[in-house]
């Protein structure tokens, strides 16, 4: 049974930097593309960064530059590096994770593309 779990968010001042980490048990994680979702209240969750099983990566064009997703294979285990963070990035953050077969980088950040989900983790970031 695929597991993620999420950990490493908390509530952080304006400015600040959080990283975040989702620990995959029941698959291995080189063999899969891994994305970081977010949901603000009342609103869609939106994929905003993405990595595949080679390690290459893209970005919500708002994301560039502030957050850096990264993978661990041998810890089996995802990350989001998040800086100079805002208000607007106060949301719950999910990741997810596909096998490599059906990953297809023009729709990464669908959520329909990922058939596995963590639980979230809450980012709150006071101004």
């Amino acid at each position: 049974q695929v597991q993620l779990v999420e950990s490493g968010g908390g509530s952080v001042q304006a400015g600040g930097s959080l990283k975040l980490s989702c620990v995959a048990s029941g698959v291995t994680v080189s063999g899969y593309c891994m994305a970081w979702f977010r949901q603000a209240p009342g609103k869609e969750r939106e994929g905003i960064a993405y990595i595949d099983s080679l390690r290459g990566t893209t970005y919500v064009d708002s994301m560039k530059g502030r957050f850096t997703i990264s993978r661990d294979n041998a810890k089996n285990t995802l990350y989001l590096q998040m800086a100079s963070l805002v208000p607007e990035d106060s949301a719950m953050y999910y990741c997810a994770a596909e096998i490599t077969s059906r990953c297809h980088r023009s729709s990464w950040s669908r959520n329909r593309t990922y058939t596995h989900w963590g639980q979230g983790t809450q980012v709150a970031v006071s101004s």
